[in-house]
């Protein structure tokens, strides 16, 4: 005939398969804990620390992204000075990073500089267009 008879294997000895597997699978779990589980308990405690420890004056960065000076300090709340006579009660919970002193100042001046960059680009934009109209009417008497 053409096509052979088909034979069943001989059956894998039993409960060997399971010895070579436990250490596989310890090895997956130790792995889990040391790359996943052991950073994001030490965050979370470097959180905790730094939340309990927020005094008034410190200058801080939300969860939202807001920056500002903290000027009172409750129990489960922060009053957070984004901008001069302007504050925002926020939990402390919502406090992400605390920024080194100084730092809004710095941002603060940052920023106005590009304002004023902008605002001087634009006055010049101004009169040059200016210009060029006040001689095109000339011209044209």
């Amino acid at each position: 005939m053409l096509i052979s008879d088909a034979y069943a294997q001989a059956a894998a000895p039993a409960g060997a398969g399971m010895l070579m597997e436990l250490p596989l699978i310890a090895l997956v779990i130790a792995i889990f804990y040391f790359v996943v589980i052991r950073p994001q308990t030490k965050r979370t405690k470097d959180q905790k620390a730094m939340v309990e420890g927020l005094q008034k004056g410190d200058e801080v960065v939300t969860s939202g992204g807001q920056l500002g000076r903290i000027t009172k300090i409750t129990e489960s709340h922060v009053v957070l000075e984004v901008s001069p006579e302007i504050g925002i009660l926020i939990l402390k919970t919502a406090v992400q990073t605390l920024l080194p002193k100084g730092t809004l100042k710095t941002i603060e001046k940052e920023t106005l500089k590009g304002t004023m960059k902008k605002k001087n680009n634009k006055n010049k934009a101004e009169k040059i267009i200016t210009e060029k109209k006040n001689n095109n009417s000339e011209a044209e008497t």
